[in-house]
């Protein structure tokens, strides 16, 4: 596993609600799919509502989510 660091925003009513999130999966598409999933749950959006701007990989020493670190296992 790899771990990702997403960044992008989503439409709420009021506003443009900026995120980033780390997050451990096993390629870019993977992490994409779970980012829309989970904001999608959290705030009630449809998954064109949210929009990613950039998801870059990060390397394990710099993981500061203490769940990636579990799920790396570091």
């Amino acid at each position: 596993m790899k771990a990702f660091l997403v960044t992008g925003s989503f439409a709420d009513p009021r506003k443009e609600q900026p995120f980033s999130i780390e997050m451990a999966a096993e390629d870019e598409a993977s992490v994409r799919e779970k980012t829309l999933s989970t904001i999608g749950s959290r705030h009630k959006m449809k998954r064109w509502q949210i929009k990613i701007d950039k998801v870059e990989e990060i390397p394990a020493d710099k993981v500061e989510s203490h769940l990636v670190k579990y799920q790396l296992g570091a």
